[in-house]
């Protein structure tokens, strides 16, 4: 299985929230996890809201369970609801079937692991995610 490095994990944090910043979105929570699904870092600005934190990791760790970005699985729940409600059981309830949470892949097209992002629109949250794989060299999958 591909590795995802510490230090790409702490520059995709770095660069969502220098991102969020740019952009003037709310603050933001930023979980990353590498493809086994151990947290490889984590930030949370000052503001965030309480439990902004576990919403960002619910769409990162959501993304990996399912091998689909949290953008795809917020179709299939208007599509299929009771599946990812069942889908959500299964993994402990962390499974936020919202735009946020984004595959990341290495430059052969090997999933190394999520970015799960919290705090503005959706929408926002993706552009974050996006911006901070990018600026580690990898490759993100949003579902779009």
């Amino acid at each position: 299985m591909p590795d995802l490095k510490l230090k790409a994990a702490q520059k995709i944090v770095a660069t969502a929230l220098k991102e969020a910043r740019d952009r003037t979105f709310k603050p933001l929570a930023v979980a990353v996890y590498d493809a086994r699904g151990a947290l490889k870092a984590f930030g949370a600005e000052e503001g965030t809201s309480l439990k902004r934190g576990e919403i960002a990791m619910g769409k990162a760790l959501g993304a990996l369970a399912l091998g689909v970005p949290s953008r795809a699985i917020g179709k299939m729940a208007a599509e299929r609801p009771h599946f990812v409600a069942a889908a959500s059981h299964v993994v402990g309830g962390m499974l936020v079937p919202v735009a946020g949470g984004v595959l990341i892949r290495d430059a052969k097209g090997a999933l190394v692991g999520a970015v799960g992002v919290s705090g503005d629109t959706s929408d926002n949250d993706e552009i974050a995610a996006v911006a901070g794989i990018e600026a580690a060299g990898l490759s993100a999958e949003t579902g779009a």
